[in-house]
């Protein structure tokens, strides 16, 4: 989908769901907007009066994480031995996949780049003409996947899916739209994720406000994704936990980092502010709690990666 054209956008409703349909937890709206904040946002000068360099610069600075895990993803393609000459990645952000495939083992030659973020799919565009193959956009709701069943090769997802209120279904979807034999391989930040963050604002909301909100998103574990794989129909998923952790001069960095990235809290009765003195003293409980001997806060992400593979009923075609 080229640029200027309106994606497909969900923003379900606060309140219980329909019958037969998943509880609303993220506001995918609010998902996109903040990604494309992202995508747009420039450094601010060192004596915070301007802005400098261009637009995503900020952005393009916190892609470690992500960089991490689309390493990781990367490998993990390279254990199944068959070509992958159309690999889709699902809420692909800028592109992370592209700079760590071996395509001399892949054997790609198209890579289709799925996001809701218009802004945040085409922020490195000027970078296509260094791939070794074709790539190709689409401006794509991760919820509501537009390909036909039985098409795909390969699908990939690296650290998106934790945002959808309708995990089961997505996974459904990914499944459809493989081929017999085609291969699922996904990362999703689960399990303790951002503990030290979590645990740090809720004790210094129930010291200064009497109460605590959410104020990072629910996690998935690793014995669901087990489950909610086979419950979406893929045989034989393969599950391991990977933490990847970070070390900041502080708890602000942390979340103007998170902000860059795209990932502040998107939950659907969020509350919008946070008082300066609860801001405070979460930072400082942060540094008691968790800080590291030089003085630096460490933040973990922890990683679920998934390996799903699609066997034909002859023996012979696996590898």
């Amino acid at each position: 989908m080229p640029p200027g054209t309106s994606p497909q956008t969900t923003n379900p409703k606060p309140g219980p769901p329909k019958p037969n349909s998943p509880f609303t937890i993220f506001d995918r709206a609010v998902k996109v907007a903040q990604k494309d904040r992202a995508a747009s946002r420039r450094p601010v000068s060192a004596d915070r009066r301007s802005f400098e360099g261009n637009p995503g610069d900020s952005s393009r600075l916190t892609d470690y994480v992500r960089s991490a895990l689309a390493e990781n993803v990367a490998e993990r393609l390279l254990d199944i031995k068959r070509p992958h000459s159309t690999i889709v990645e699902i809420g692909s952000g800028p592109g992370s996949l592209r700079q760590f495939l071996d395509v001399s083992q892949t054997k790609t030659q198209r890579l289709i780049m799925c996001d809701s973020s218009e802004k945040m799919l085409y922020r490195d565009q000027h970078l296509d003409s260094q791939a070794p193959f074709e790539i190709e956009r689409r401006v794509m709701d991760e919820e509501f996947l537009e390909f036909e069943e039985n098409s795909l090769d390969c699908v990939v997802s690296i650290g998106s899916l934790q945002w959808t209120n309708d995990l089961p279904g997505a996974l459904i979807q990914i499944r459809r739209a493989l081929k017999p034999d085609g291969v699922f391989v996904g990362a999703i930040c689960g399990g303790d994720t951002l503990f030290e963050l979590r645990t740090s604002l809720q004790l210094a909301e129930q010291e200064r406000e009497g109460g605590i909100s959410a104020r990072v998103s629910p996690m998935a574990e690793s014995s669901d994704m087990a489950s909610l794989l086979s419950r979406a129909g893929f045989n034989i998923p393969t599950i391991d936990v990977d933490d990847v952790t970070v070390s900041y001069p502080s708890m602000f960095e942390l979340i103007h980092d998170l902000r860059d990235m795209g990932e502040s809290n998107a939950i659907i009765n969020r509350r919008p502010n946070l008082q300066r003195d609860t801001l405070l003293s979460a930072a400082a409980t942060y540094q008691a709690l968790h800080g590291n001997e030089d003085g630096t806060i460490p933040a973990t992400f922890s990683v679920i990666f998934m390996v799903s593979r699609q066997y034909l009923c002859d023996s012979s075609a696996q590898g």
